[in-house]
């Protein structure tokens, strides 16, 4: 396991904001507050306390998130490169052993997301902890975006994302990659539902 203040949590915000019409989704409101420091709060709410550092990834107004706080860094790979993008510039920026990353749009992701990805590190062989939950479909599928990982694999990302990779799932495919299901007894269903809409976002706010 894991121990306490081994983590960095990453809160992903460096996104266009494409379906939301481009506006900023992290600055977005959600319960009276940016979708992005809801995610901050909810890191810091994390069960057993594991997250030792906390940053945000952002590439506009960049004075608003950092009125959060917590450091603010922009992506490393330019153009708007995408998770990866957010990823590499995490590891590169991350002073613990491991880094969890979680967007700033899925406002009910779980309270105990830290403790139960680092449970997945049971043997050092385990480079990467990735969340898995039921869709509205009914579906079991990876949530690649919410993802535990070592430092060590700064090397790699940066050898992969130099060659032009930006799948996430390329990536973590090269790696020893642990999936954690969210679908046992007494987790929220909507835990990891996404706003990439307005009206998805006000719906969330409102369940």
């Amino acid at each position: 396991m894991i121990d306490t203040q081994q983590v960095t949590g990453l809160v992903l915000a460096g996104g266009r904001g494409t379906r939301m019409g481009g506006i900023d989704k992290g600055l977005q409101s959600f319960r009276g507050m940016p979708l992005a420091m809801n995610a901050l709060l909810r890191l810091q709410m994390q069960e057993g306390c594991l997250i030792g550092d906390l940053m945000i990834n952002a590439n506009r107004n960049l004075s608003a998130y950092e009125s959060f706080g917590v450091p603010v860094w922009q992506d490393s790979l330019a153009d708007y490169a995408g998770p990866l993008a957010g990823f590499l510039t995490g590891l590169e920026r991350c002073e613990t052993p491991f880094l969890l990353t979680v967007p700033c749009d899925t406002p009910l992701f779980p309270l105990d997301l830290a403790s139960r990805l680092a449970a997945a590190f049971d043997d050092d062989s385990i480079d990467i902890a990735m969340a898995a939950a039921r869709e509205e479909d009914g579906q079991l599928r990876t949530q690649p975006v919410f993802c535990m990982l070592r430092v060590s694999l700064l090397e790699s990302l940066t050898a992969f994302t130099q060659a032009g990779g930006r799948k996430i799932d390329h990536w973590t495919g090269q790696h020893r990659t642990t999936i954690v299901n969210f679908d046992q007894a007494g987790d929220d269903q909507r835990a990891f539902f996404n706003a990439n809409t307005l009206s998805e976002l006000q719906t969330l706010e409102n369940s």
